[in-house]
Order: C-alpha cells, then structure tokens, then sequence
C-alpha cells in the first residue's frame, strides 16, 4: 500500500522536469552551435585573408594584386563552404612599418590584406543573439626584396 501512493506522488514528475529542463537545454545547444560557426568562419578568414595577402605580394602593380587578393579570397572562403560575399581591403602602400610598391628594388617591403566576412546566424534561434556577426582578419605578406615593381 505504501508502495502505490508513493507511485502516485512522482506521477508526472518526469514531465515536469522536461518542461523545465527542456528549453535550458535547447538554449544551451544553441550557443554551442553558434560559437561553433562563429569560430568556424574565424578560422576561414583569416586563412582566405591570409591567401589574399600572399596572392596580392606575388602582383606586379597595386591594381593586379587587389585583384589577385580579391580572387583568392573568395576561392579560399568558397573551398571552406561560407557563402558570404568577403570584402577585401589590399594596403599597396606598405604594411608592418614597411613601404609597398613604390620601394625600390632590394629593400624590404610589405603589402597587407583585411578579408571581413559577415556570418549568419537567422537559422539559430536563440534568444538575445544577433543575426549576423562580422568576422574581420588582416594578414602582411612580404614582398620579393628583389624583384620587379
């Protein structure tokens, strides 16, 4: 008899626990994944921002390496499935303290590119999260000391 009313007494308790617990768990899984993607998409431009830099210092002239960069990081961020339209900044004129293209042959020089991507995150529904985040990556390659400019 004891046995059967305390069977009574926990009737529906596993519901309610799922109703409580349920969401918190959900939210939880949530920013998992969003922090996933977030990281995910840094790791990706900075890598294609890091191919842009090295197309851009490979370039003759400043309009051929700002092609170069823009071209390589958009393969680079297409081979890694993001679907965002990068927006890439090629600085000619010199990066890390050093001059651009206009150095003369056989002194140290630098030319840098800034890959920004802006992430998605609609799909994810959670509370209090944006939808979209931009992810920025700069990246200075040096240029061939003595080669032509």
């Amino acid at each position: 008899m004891l046995l059967a009313r305390s069977a009574d007494r926990e009737a529906g308790n596993a519901a309610l626990e799922l109703v409580i617990l349920g969401p918190a768990l959900l939210f939880l899984i949530g920013l998992i994944i969003a922090f996933g993607r977030i990281e995910t998409t840094q790791s990706a431009v900075s890598d294609a921002a890091q191919d842009a830099a090295r197309q851009a210092s490979l370039q003759v002239d400043p309009a051929d390496a700002t092609a170069a960069a823009q071209a390589s990081a958009e393969a680079a961020l297409g081979r890694d499935g993001l679907t965002c339209r990068p927006q890439v900044a090629v600085d000619t004129s010199g990066a890390g303290g050093l001059p651009g293209f206009q150095a003369q042959v056989g002194r140290p020089a630098a030319v840098s590119a800034t890959v920004t991507c802006d992430v998605s995150l609609a799909q994810i529904i959670v509370p209090g999260l944006p939808g979209s985040d931009t992810i920025s990556e700069t990246f200075t390659s040096p240029l061939d000391p003595y080669r032509e400019r």
